[in-house]
């Protein structure tokens, strides 16, 4: 037999192997890049004018004076009810894209039912909104709010269109979740691109509470 031919057998013979530590390869190289549910807001780039600053735990913020002004976010919330969110300016406003088909999203309803609790028991100028999407069913998303003992409203948007309302290059919602912190003059201050404990949702209301 041939030298050739040898090598041709063995390279053969390895193929199959190879192809496979190939594909494993690559799917782990996939599974490491889903930090989330899934992409919502697409081509957004989030860059905000290179004028936000993002902390060790993701958290990014911008400084008052620099901020962009939030979109008009209205339309039917999950229990039939109306919602507004330039109605709520004179408060900090808490965003948080859910969906209760995400892992990420049940994992952090717990903190946003507790800390949201905690502030309006206190008195403090705050107001959370869900926004609810990709969920084909209100009854999906109730049931969800039922189970995490959420009480405050949730704008029902299944096809994302309210998300794609931030400007291009403003710190906007790109995936689910997301949590996006307005202050009290409706413009964006922070943003997290995962899931929040309470710890995290202090950290970027609480500063903004104290702005006079």
């Amino acid at each position: 037999m041939s030298l050739s031919r040898a090598r041709a057998r063995r390279s053969s013979r390895r193929s199959p192997s190879g192809r496979a530590a190939l594909l494993t390869a690559v799917a782990l190289a996939s599974a490491l890049t889903l930090t989330a549910c899934g992409d919502s807001a697409g081509k957004s780039s989030g860059s905000a004018g290179g004028n936000y600053v993002t902390g060790p735990g993701g958290i990014s913020t911008v400084a008052k004076g620099e901020r962009d002004e939030a979109p008009k976010l209205d339309g039917e919330t999950v229990d039939g009810k109306s919602l507004d969110t330039t109605a709520l300016k004179g408060k900090v406003v808490v965003l948080n894209v859910w969906g209760s088909w995400c892992p990420p999203c049940r994992a952090e309803a717990p903190y946003f039912a507790k800390v949201s609790k905690e502030l309006a028991d206190a008195g403090k100028d705050v107001a959370f909104v869900g926004l609810n999407t990709r969920d084909n069913s209100k009854q999906n998303a109730a049931s969800f709010e039922e189970n995490f003992q959420i009480t405050y409203p949730s704008l029902y948007d299944p096809d994302g269109k309210l998300m794609l309302r931030f400007p291009k290059g403003t710190l906007n919602a790109q995936s689910i979740p997301s949590t996006i912190v307005l202050d009290k003059e409706g413009k964006i201050a922070a943003r997290t691109l995962a899931a929040v404990n309470a710890e995290q949702l202090h950290k970027m209301i609480d500063p903004l509470l104290a702005e006079q």
